[in-house]
């Protein structure tokens, strides 16, 4: 399947890009098979994923393996992490960060400035190219951690983008790996539903020095002051991700502290803008709304009913796999099927209310009995509603209108 994919999309390897290829559920697995089907044909150019919310992660490649990897929510922000843990030496002389830049001439910066640095420090010998190597490697796999939080990705393959210097070329298996196990062990830690890309900040001042030491206290003032994102505190604190974000959570969950979204760092290049924008006028598209079913006609009919009424839509499946995209791409309303393979909807449903995010999402059972012990049954797990098969598009989206009413009442 995903040789079709990318069979699809070498067609269209040209610039200005055609119409991108949507990946849905960008698993592990599916990334590896993605990669490894790039090392067919030897591409060479530019991978640009792209998730639901616009936001956008660029590979570049050689000969089908990678060189590097930037975009997504905090570029900058990542770049300088990685930078004060691999490479402390230019981290201490970033404010001659201006020089360096002018040394690069007129290059064009649209084309992955970070990597053009890291170039420019290999060659002028501040920095080894075994360094630059271990930094690029882990700047890869966060970039992978991070798309596979988002789930689902349409891709674009650009054969003109190239990047002239190759300090190292990379296989993108074992990275996939290592971003897949820190993704295991961010859901062991019952933080799925949370981004590292997130700040914290002290919410209840007074609550939170009464629940601990003064000088914990003190520490926590300090550090949480929501300028600096949990990854940016990893570093800072020299532990990793999950352990600094599992010692927060408790303070989290009693609303002491709370994770935000903050903005990226400002670049220190000056990046021309690629093409002229141009005014669009803006297309209001209503929340997104998912449908769990086993049967694929179930979800196509969900579809074209919202799609018709302008919501976005999320279809799945996978039971199995339910939780894990649901989390990732947290809807405002989860239609759920009642009997599948391998799991079903009582127990989806009750696992969903166990997490913070899902507490009051409206959660509407489907199934084909309408039973008053279903009925029950299904209330007694958190259920909100319960819509018999086959569905009516009026009630579909008349009980739509309704719960988020409620939702957004409470």
């Amino acid at each position: 399947m995903i040789s079709h994919f990318i069979k699809d999309a070498m067609m269209t390897a040209s610039y200005p890009p055609q119409n991108p290829i949507s990946i849905p559920e960008f698993t592990p697995s599916r990334q590896a098979s993605f990669f490894d089907t790039l090392k067919q044909p030897r591409f060479s150019g530019q991978l640009i994923l792209t998730n639901s919310k616009g936001e956008k992660w660029f590979f570049y490649l050689y000969l089908g393996r990678i060189m590097y990897a930037t975009g997504g929510t905090h570029p900058v922000r990542r770049w300088r992490r990685h930078i004060a843990r691999y490479l402390p030496e230019i981290a201490s002389k970033l404010s001659s960060l201006q020089l360096d830049l002018a040394s690069l001439g007129n290059q064009d910066f649209r084309l992955c400035w970070e990597y053009q640095l890291l170039c420019l420090w290999v060659e002028q010998q501040k920095v080894s190219r075994e360094q630059a190597a271990r930094m690029i490697r882990s700047v890869i796999i966060e970039v992978l951690f991070d798309i596979t939080q988002t789930m689902e990705v349409t891709c674009e393959l650009r054969q003109d983008n190239l990047l002239s210097t190759r300090l190292v070329l990379i296989d993108a298996d074992q990275l996939i790996s290592e971003a897949h196990q820190q993704w295991q062990a961010w859901q062991g830690a019952k933080v799925a539903d949370r981004s590292p890309n997130s700040a914290p900040i002290i919410r209840q001042a007074e609550e939170l020095q009464q629940r601990t030491s003064p000088q914990v206290y003190q520490t926590l003032k300090q550090l949480l002051d929501g300028n600096q994102t949990l990854r940016d505190l990893s570093v800072r604190m020299k532990r990793d991700v999950v352990t600094v974000t599992s010692s927060l959570l408790p303070y989290v969950q009693m609303g002491l502290v709370e994770l935000i979204t903050i903005e990226d760092l400002s670049p220190p290049v000056s990046i021309p803008p690629s093409t002229p924008t141009v005014a669009t006028p803006e297309v209001s598209v209503g929340p997104l709304i998912a449908c769990v079913d086993d049967s694929p006609l179930m979800c196509q009919t969900l579809e074209k009913i919202l799609v018709g009424a302008n919501y976005q839509f999320l279809g799945i499946n996978d039971p199995l796999r339910a939780i894990a995209i649901l989390l990732a791409r947290k809807p405002a309303v989860i239609f759920l099927d009642l009997v599948m393979p391998n799991a079903n909807g009582y127990e989806i449903c009750g696992q969903l209310r166990k997490l913070s995010f899902f507490r009051h999402t409206p959660i509407i059972i489907l199934t084909g009995n309408d039973g008053i012990v279903d009925r029950v049954r299904a209330k007694m797990v958190g259920s909100t509603d319960f819509m018999s098969k086959p569905v009516n598009p009026d009630l579909v989206l008349s009980a739509i209108r309704k719960h988020l009413k409620q939702e957004n009442v409470a």
